[in-house]
């Protein structure tokens, strides 16, 4: 039960996440507020696959050694989202598949953590969130606006939902 909420958060929030890399302007990927800051490219593609790559090592039962490299071919924000979108949905799908035993089962994080699989879809939604902040952070100093993430925005206002009325 725990693996099919914080998968459904998941899926939630993927919604977000492609918002903010979606925001980043094709041109702009070089961007970066301070030189020991990642630039606007690289932090969209770390969102982007750290997400795939969670969900696969939970789905795997292991996680694969290093950071997934970025293909030649995914050189935009544009590239980053279409990735995203066609590797997304299959990770998640394959992670909500296994067994209740298989998301109890301890999964060793690289000798730093030992924590059942399921748990690190949770991890992976913090992780998620807290590097998505820094990027939607970017986004108005490159000239970009910034979508709402759990609310409005300056540049996405909150809209109130419309109600029937008798």
């Amino acid at each position: 039960m725990m693996l099919q909420m914080n998968c459904q958060d998941a899926a939630s929030e993927s919604q977000t996440t492609r918002k903010v890399i979606a925001a980043v302007p094709s041109d702009k990927g070089d961007y970066t507020p301070d030189p020991k800051s990642m630039n606007a490219l690289d932090l969209a593609w770390h969102i982007a696959s750290s997400e795939i790559w969670f969900l696969e090592g939970v789905a795997a039962g292991k996680f694969s050694p290093g950071d997934p490299v970025r293909p030649a071919d995914v050189a935009t924000s544009k590239d980053v989202l279409a990735y995203y979108d066609a590797n997304f949905g299959p990770a998640l799908k394959r992670a909500q598949s296994i067994s209740s035993e298989d998301a109890a089962k301890i999964i060793d994080f690289y000798g730093v953590f030992q924590l059942p699989a399921v748990v690190y879809v949770s991890f992976l939604l913090k992780h998620s969130i807290h590097h998505r902040g820094q990027l939607s952070a970017y986004l108005r100093p490159m000239g970009a606006k910034v979508p709402s993430i759990y609310g409005g925005s300056a540049d996405e206002p909150f809209q109130m939902g419309s109600t029937a009325s008798a």
